[in-house]
């Protein structure tokens, strides 16, 4: 049976340097440079203060590539495209240019006829119609989603101004929209005249009565 490690309470058998030697604690040290080895801590993350009230999935980055959008077979340059959206042009003809890269249709009334500028529509707020216009003179290359965008720029108004009542001025287009506009026209408005009865096809507005079936009619 082996002595206690306990004389008494509180008292060792065996000294503190007897232990020291006993338990290999100097050879430790002997292999370290007379220290004893200490594991590195992590470092601590500062916690939040705050924590969200619902759980927030982490962002995950996207892989998927835009495809082009691709065009209804029923819509080709020149063909004449019947506005369904838009408190301004709404029920307007206009005529399809060209597809954009960002997948919007270039059109025009011409401007000259109905007042529907250079402007850009989504695929899906217009009717297609089998009426066409020769545009192979027209010349569209110059043209992107650039050119159509308008920039927005915030002007901040004094206290007097924001309880003014007069009409503010209207803004003016810059001189090449308004040159472009021109030289498109020109091109149009020749191909337009050349086909009875087209011109005045353009400049009415498309519109439905009671009873009419649209799902019924053929555009």
């Amino acid at each position: 049976m082996a002595p206690p490690s306990k004389m008494a309470l509180g008292i060792k058998r065996a000294s503190r340097s007897n232990s020291y030697h006993r338990r290999g604690l100097w050879a430790i040290k002997a292999k370290n440079g007379g220290a004893f080895p200490k594991a590195e801590k992590p470092v601590a993350v500062a916690e939040p203060k705050f924590y969200p009230a619902d759980d927030v999935k982490p962002r995950t980055v996207s892989t998927r590539k835009p495809k082009p959008t691709k065009l209804r077979s029923t819509i080709t340059p020149g063909t004449v495209l019947i506005v369904l959206a838009g408190r301004r042009y709404m029920g307007k003809r206009v005529v399809f240019l060209k597809q954009l890269k960002s997948g919007l249709l270039l059109v025009t009334g011409p401007f000259k006829i109905n007042g529907v500028p250079i402007r850009r529509v989504n695929q899906s707020y217009v009717i297609a119609t089998s009426t066409k216009v020769d545009i192979s003179k027209v010349n569209v290359g110059k043209f992107d989603d650039k050119f159509t965008r308008e920039k927005k720029t915030r002007v901040k108004k004094t206290e007097g101004e924001l309880f003014e009542t007069d009409k503010e001025a209207t803004k003016s287009l810059p001189d090449f929209k308004k040159d472009d506009q021109k030289a498109i026209d020109a091109e149009l408005v020749k191909a337009i005249e050349a086909v009875p009865d087209l011109k005045n096809y353009l400049s009415a507005r498309f519109s439905l009565r009671d009873g009419d079936k649209p799902h019924e009619m053929s555009f």
